[in-house]
This record gives structure tokens, C-alpha cells and sequence, in this order.
């Protein structure tokens, strides 16, 4: 007796070998058989307690998602959408050196605004919704143990709560670390690792800063502060060493290329690998080749450095609902202060209000964020700004912008704006990419894609909530990568699946997941994939403390499966919680 079943489905099985129609047959939460369909077979082998059709669909293993941001989320959200919308079914938090284990008593509130500044996550959701059972890192995964999911969860312990909680304020100035204070940071990174933590990460930025504008903790730590905790990581297990390197946002290119040597030197000496964030910037559209050049060159020297690359535009979504050019105008702070989020989008259709705020000038920023210099780059960039439509469209042409658009209906540029953001009764969204569109193509994403130095990342699920909402990468390199584009070349089914399944399982060491095998995982997606549609982001306010968050879904998953038991069916949530904390290789 089986207790699922999947029959008459094409299975893609992660490998990037040729898709293959197939029965399974799912038993205590691993695949026992697989029964090609072929000529007279006679099928699966016993009965099952419950099958699902899957005739004309596709059958996947569930996706691996390892660059997301639920360290806090995993508190209170059981469900960790919006990933868990588009058929993943394992997620790797605590990346960009961010995290909220250890914690020194008394410094809960200090992790929040490092969390919130670095990713945008509400401080008062994180404040309300955190649970705070743990001072350890492995206490904080023994917190997440207790917890039932729709998804796994693994996570990284983060240089900036090391360094905060090992070397206090310190440590959060950026200060130079001791011999002491290195060695009582690697007991800990090793502690944790012990315990469980996929990995260690840190981030070298300028981008990455607090609430308070400070620099993560460990932005300018020396080499043999990192190399100190990379040697303490693999004496810890098998986990990976994750970076966000300078000169990732552009700040300074060439730091970009000297951040590669000494990862590389580390790779080879720790013998694990070495993963760091790679996006292309328009001020140096070709840097990221040179740096998959480099990693390729260490990976045919056996030294593992992977390129954690963004499968579309990485930038910024706005609109009335969230940030936008008119935050800062007189009339707008009024309205947005006296009315409520339905009465919002009514009164900025009137065309008086929408008369006024145009004509207005800016009042001065108010304390709170770091982003209000968002507010003046989006004013004065109507030529790279797009509508992203619905369903959403992110490989744009240069006459969807803007600017364009202006041109074309001779109006100005930020009435234009004003007008697109109105619709949908004031809750359309456009978006400005800041990196991986310098030609205004996805030419160079194709190239990033094709190198075996390059995995998918940088997702970010759970975080950037006002700003980004990238967690839908799974489902938009299937309709995009492997079925849509239009602009240039595609990929296979097979090769777009492997990249989020076997590839992401694999560096990570999460051997039992990531293909559709015998005695693997019971991880699986049952996909229409004609009609998969990826639907246009939106803003909910449903986070702790009425926080708001973009959140983004999809049609055309028949079912999503974790650990043998149906999470999703049509859409829908079923409720069941199989996934459970995924500990490290010791």
C-alpha cells in the first residue's frame, strides 16, 4: 500500500536528463517506485491511499530556494509564503550575514533594525512576531524544531549576530576583531554548525546598513577574521560559506574582482565551497563575466566557488500601495494620514488631488527611512521605469517606459507616472530595474544561467517587503526561461528545472532532495504547465502589526508535496504541515 501515488505524469526528474512519462509511488514521506509508462506495463505494484492524476502535467521535484530571509517569518508564518506559492518545498535562510542567533539578552531590538534596514522587513512585525525562545544559535534551531511547516527550512548562521553578540557594540561599530575575539566567534560559528547551520554568511557591501545607517557588522572585517570563521565553518560540517561581496551594488567595481581572490584562496584551503551574490550593474555591464571566469577557472581546479546570480531584473517595485515619486508631496502626506487604504486610492483619483500633488514640491524627508533617497531616483528615472503589467511583463521594451509613454501622449513624465500608478483602483505596481538590464534585455541572465560557475539565488523571499518581490523565481524561469521568451533564446524544460532543484540541492549537501529517484525525498510538484501563469505582484497588510508586504502568486500548480504528504492542491493550501527544520551534514 502506497500512501500517494502520481500517475501518467511527464516526469522532468531534475537531472536534466530527457523528460520521461511515469507512475510514483510515494511511502512514508520517500519515492519506493517508479513505473515508466510504457507499452503494456502493468503499473505501480499495490494500491495507494490517495493518487493524483497527473495526465498532460508535468511532474518536478520540488524546488530548493536557497537565498531567503524567513529567519524571523519561521516564527509566527507556518506557511513561509510567498515561496511556498510556487512549488518550493525546501528554503535556506539566514543569508547577507543577517540573522537573529545568538542573541545577547537585551539586544533583540538591535538584530530587528539590523534585519529591518538590511532587508526591509517591518521592525514592528519582526518586533510583535518573533518569539525570542533562544539566546544560542542552536537553540534557535531547537526553537524552529518545535515548529510544523509547509515547507523545510535550513538556515545559516549570520556574521552580523556573531559579531554583535560576541563583541557587543564593538562588533557593531565594524571595529577590528582580536585574536581573542576571532577565536571566541569561531567557537561559535562551529557551535552552530555542529548543531545544524547549512552555513555561515557575511556581507561586504556598502548597500547592506542598519536603520541607523551603519554598515553590517563584518562589512570590513580583515582576512584572517574571515578566514578564522571559514576554518571554523568546515570544522563544523559540511556547510557553505555565503557572501555578499563589496562592490555587489556597484559602489566599487573593482573590489568586486579582489573579493574573488581571496575567496577563492579560502575555498581551497577549507575544501567547501564558497557561494557570493553576482548581479550585472550598468556602470560595469561586463564585470560579471570576469567574475564567472574566475569562479569557472577555480571550478576546473577542483577550488568550489559558485556565482549566486537573479534569473530576471533586479530592482524595485513602487506604487501608491507601497513607495513612490509623490510620498514626500504636501497634499499626498495628508491624505495618506487621514485616510484609509480603500478611501486612499479613490480620493488620488480625483482629478483636483491629482492636480495638486503634481504641482507640488517635495517636503523634507521625514527621519525614519534610510530609503527616502529612493523617493528623488524615482522622479528622475521615468526613462528606465516600466508598467509592469498584469500578467507581469520583465523583459520590457525601451518604448513600454515611462518615459515613452510620455512622449508618445506628449504629457509629462510624472503625470504619466501618477496616472499608471492609479489603476487597478490605485494599486498597480511599476518597476525600475536596477541591475541585470543594462542593454535592456536578458541576454546577459541567459549567459549567467548557461555557466556551471553560476547557481540560482537571491530571491530573497520574506524580505524587501515594500520594495521587491522575487520569491516567484521558481515559477517565472518555468514560464519565461523554458516556455515565453520571446526576445531571445530559451531554455530547456529539463535544464530550468535542474537549476532549482538538483544544482541548489547539491551545494548545499542536501543529498536527499532535488531529483525524482528511489529512496529520495518525497518532494514533488505536479505542474499544468500550459497553463501556469504567474500573476502580477500585490500588497497585502497582513504581516505582525498590520505590516505590509508585497506578495506575489501563481496559477497551474495541480500540487505541491513535501515529504509525501499534499501541502497545496489547485492553489489552495491544505493545511498539512509536514516540513520540519533540515539540519547540516556534521
Amino acid at each position: 500500500m502506497f500512501d500517494l501515488t502520481i500517475t501518467g505524469g511527464t516526469v522532468v526528474d531534475g537531472t536534466g536528463a530527457d523528460r520521461f512519462r511515469a507512475d510514483i509511488g510515494v511511502k512514508d514521506g520517500r519515492i519506493v517506485e517508479i513505473r515508466r509508462c510504457e507499452g503494456d506495463d502493468p503499473g505501480l505494484s499495490g494500491e495507494a491511499a490517495h493518487t493524483i492524476d497527473a495526465t498532460g502535467k508535468v511532474v518536478t521535484p520540488g524546488f530548493v530556494d536557497i537565498h531567503t530571509h524567513y529567519d524571523g517569518q519561521v516564527s509566527w508564518d507556518d506557511t513561509l509564503e510567498p515561496s511556498s506559492l510556487h512549488g518550493v518545498t525546501t528554503v535556506v535562510s539566514g543569508n547577507c550575514g543577517v540573522g537573529f542567533a545568538p542573541v545577547a539578552p537585551g539586544r533583540e531590538q538591535w538584530l530587528i533594525e539590523l534585519m529591518e534596514g538590511v532587508e526591509d522587513i517591518p521592525g514592528t512585525a519582526l518586533t510583535e512576531g518573533i518569539t525570542w525562545e533562544w539566546e544560542s544559535f542552536p537553540q534557535y534551531l531547537d526553537a524552529v524544531e518545535k515548529r510544523s511547516l509547509a515547507v523545510d527550512f535550513g538556515t545559516q548562521i549570520a556574521h552580523g549576530a556573531v559579531r554583535g553578540y560576541a563583541m557587543g557594540d564593538r562588533g557593531a561599530r565594524n571595529e577590528a576583531a582580536t585574536e581573542d575575539d576571532v577565536a571566541l566567534m569561531a567557537r561559535i560559528v562551529r557551535e552552530a554548525v555542529e548543531a545544524g547551520a547549512l552555513g555561515f554568511s557575511t556581507s561586504r557591501t556598502e548597500a547592506h546598513r542598519a536603520m541607523d545607517g551603519q554598515p553590517v557588522p563584518g562589512t570590513y572585517a580583515a582576512e584572517r577574521e574571515l578566514f578564522g570563521l571559514g576554518r571554523a565553518m568546515a570544522a563544523g560540517g559540511q556547510a557553505v560559506f555565503e557572501v555578499a561581496p563589496q562592490g555587489t551594488a556597484g559602489e566599487d567595481n573593482e573590489a568586486s574582482m579582489r573579493e574573488l581572490d581571496w575567496m577563492t584562496r579560502l575555498a581551497a584551503e577549507i575544501d567547501r565551497p564558497v557561494s557570493f551574490a553576482m548581479v550585472q550593474n550598468s556602470g560595469a555591464p561586463d564585470l560579471w563575466r570576469r567574475q564567472l571566469d574566475c569562479a569557472g577557472a577555480a571550478l576546473e581546479r577542483g577550488v568550489q566557488i559558485y556565482a549566486q546570480f537573479a534569473v530576471r531584473p533586479f530592482g524595485m517595485l513602487f506604487g501608491f500601495p507601497g513607495y513612490h515619486a509623490f510620498t514626500h508631496r504636501p497634499t499626498y502626506r495628508r491624505l495618506a494620514a487621514e485616510s484609509t487604504r480603500e478611501e486612499l486610492g479613490l480620493r488620488l483619483a480625483d482629478p483636483a488631488v491629482r492636480e495638486a500633488i503634481l504641482a507640488e514640491t517635495d517636503l523634507p524627508a521625514q527621519p525614519v527611512p534610510l530609503f527616502d533617497g529612493l523617493f528623488a531616483l524615482i522622479q528622475h528615472s521615468t526613462d528606465k521605469i516600466f508598467a509592469i503589467g498584469d500578467p507581469p511583463d520583465y523583459e520590457p521594451t525601451p518604448e513600454q517606459t515611462v518615459a515613452a509613454i510620455a512622449r508618445r501622449r506628449g504629457q509629462d513624465p510624472l503625470a504619466v507616472m501618477y496616472d499608471l500608478m492609479l489603476e487597478a483602483d490605485g494599486t498597480a505596481l511599476l518597476m525600475l530595474p536596477f541591475f541585470n538590464y543594462a542593454a535592456g534585455n536578458h541576454d546577459a541572465i541567459y549567459d549567467m544561467m548557461s555557466h556551471p560557475a553560476a547557481v540560482s539565488g537571491l530571491s530573497d523571499g520574506g524580505a524587501h517587503c515594500g520594495l521587491i518581490c522575487d520569491a516567484s523565481y521558481p515559477t517565472f524561469m518555468l514560464t519565461h526561461w523554458a516556455r515565453d521568451r520571446d526576445r531571445g533564446p530559451r531554455f530547456s524544460l529539463e535544464y530550468v528545472v535542474r537549476k532549482q532543484t538538483l544544482d541548489t540541492a547539491t551545494l548545499f549537501g542536501l543529498s536527499d532532495r532535488g531529483v525524482i529517484a528511489t529512496g529520495k525525498k518525497a518532494d514533488l510538484n505536479v505542474i499544468d504547465l500550459d497553463a501556469l501563469t504567474l500573476h502580477a505582484p500585490r500588497m497585502v497588510y497582513d504581516l505582525p502589526a498590520g505590516g505590509r508586504r508585497l506578495i506575489q502568486g501563481a496559477s497551474g500548480y495541480d500540487a505541491t508535496v513535501v515529504s509525501g504528504v499534499v501541502t497545496r492542491r489547485h492553489g489552495s493550501d491544505t493545511g498539512a504541515r509536514p516540513g520540519r527544520l533540515v539540519r547540516g551534514v556534521r
